[in-house]
């Protein structure tokens, strides 16, 4: 497994390479034929006095033969930004391994790629985030966290069934998830109600 770790407004030192690297021996638990392939780790230093409690930020996005996984955490300090991160890299992980056992026929899987090997890989939205750089989004610049939000995102995906897209949307750790379905290839949203209880709802378009 491969493990990159980057930095944005600071330098990573190689004791904290280590460190990241110890922390994720925690998900090799799911995937003991060594089929995650890679780890992105990237830190962020918030320089704005106003958000100490979010003064590190810890992204993390999971590479395997199955969908990306990707997880964020922000606090005080990059250690326990990290701690958080992998906290909750490993809560998704075992929660689609989980959902994985009660629906398919209590046959439990070994390995990560078994738990997603039902997938196809398909852009799956970001996690919300708090950059403070001045960025271009459309014909409008925005920045830092002023009270204009504009976002604007363009993913690339195939048509997936219903099942998959809510395999998708438990990876990304969303209450939504945007996708095509197969077999009427009417634009839809799968979306989290109570538990493991979802809706669906599908555009019928006219004209």
């Amino acid at each position: 497994m491969e493990i990159v770790v980057t930095g944005r407004n600071s330098e990573i030192s190689e004791r904290f390479r280590s460190h990241v690297a110890e922390k994720l021996q925690r998900i090799e638990k799911f995937d003991g034929r060594q089929r995650i392939n890679r780890v992105e780790v990237e830190v962020t230093h918030e320089k704005n006095p106003r958000q100490h409690d979010k003064a590190a930020k810890v992204e993390m996005t999971l590479h395997s033969r199955g969908p990306a996984v990707r997880v964020e955490a922000a606090s005080t300090d990059q250690h326990s930004a990290l701690d958080a991160a992998v906290d909750k890299l490993e809560g998704r992980l075992r929660k689609v391994v989980d959902r994985k056992i009660r629906h398919r026929d209590k046959h439990a899987p070994g390995t990560l790629e078994e738990a997603t090997a039902d997938l196809k890989v398909a852009g799956s939205p970001d996690e919300d985030s708090d950059d403070p750089l001045v960025r271009q989004v459309a014909s409008i610049e925005v920045q830092g966290d002023g009270p204009l939000v504009v976002r604007e995102k363009d993913h690339t995906s195939v048509a997936m069934t219903l099942d998959q897209a809510l395999y998708e949307m438990e990876l990304v750790g969303h209450d939504f998830f945007l996708f095509v379905e197969k077999d009427s290839m009417r634009p839809s949203v799968v979306y989290r109600r109570k538990g493991y209880d979802y809706g669906v709802i599908r555009l019928k378009v006219e004209g």
